[in-house]
């Protein structure tokens, strides 16, 4: 059995070492918290994130579960600098299509749907239920939360979330670094570096206005 280094000793941490566990991986963490945290439920701890990048073997698996995506894409591009292999974990009630594409470091859960053609960046989450559908495009470290629907043709930039139950209209591009609140419809394109809400969709703070 494969072991699987998972960084990030969390509530999103529990649930890809679930998945991580049904794609055939024996888990261990590394979290920052080490050694006041030694285990998160029945897994082991077992040492800090820069303990993981120094350690001898690299030629094993690791991945990140951290749901900041900006943190989340830094420690796996510190990973992949480093030698270690990030996989694709995907829950075998997910449906994906053979026409589409899923990068390293990418988790999708239960239930979720990648359509024909449709293209998901490194290190991001597809979470529970969330639809993807045919000739979407999201960059790295991209963020769905459950029952997010995608319309066909959307694109999501690098870097951004999009809240629980938030819709998109077919073919709108939402830019990177964006936050999309929960249950928010989104019909019209969205600029980079904001924060938007409703239905439809509003910008409501602009991350670099601060």
């Amino acid at each position: 059995m494969k072991r699987l280094a998972i960084i990030g000793a969390s509530g999103h941490g529990k649930v890809v070492a679930e998945l991580a566990e049904l794609c055939g991986f024996k888990v261990v963490f590394y979290d920052d918290a080490y050694p006041h945290k030694k285990n998160i439920e029945h897994w082991l701890v077992v040492g800090k994130f820069a303990c993981l990048l120094t350690a001898n073997d690299k030629d094993q698996d690791a991945i990140v579960a951290i749901g900041d995506n900006k943190i989340r894409l830094n420690l796996s591009e510190q990973l992949m600098a480093s030698g270690f292999r990030l996989p694709v974990l995907i829950h075998p009630c997910a449906v994906i299509s053979k026409y589409a594409t899923v990068d390293s470091g990418t988790v999708v859960f239960a239930n979720a749907v990648i359509n024909a053609f449709s293209q998901v960046g490194k290190s991001c989450i597809i979470n529970t239920a969330a639809v993807v559908e045919h000739d979407c495009k999201l960059g790295d470290a991209v963020h769905l939360s459950p029952n997010v629907a995608l319309a066909g043709g959307t694109r999501i930039n690098r870097l951004s979330w999009l809240g629980i139950g938030s819709v998109t209209k077919q073919l709108i591009e939402v830019g990177s670094n964006v936050s999309i609140g929960a249950n928010s419809t989104v019909i019209k394109n969205i600029p980079d570096n904001v924060t938007a809400f409703g239905s439809p969709a509003e910008v409501i703070n602009n991350k670099h206005s601060k």
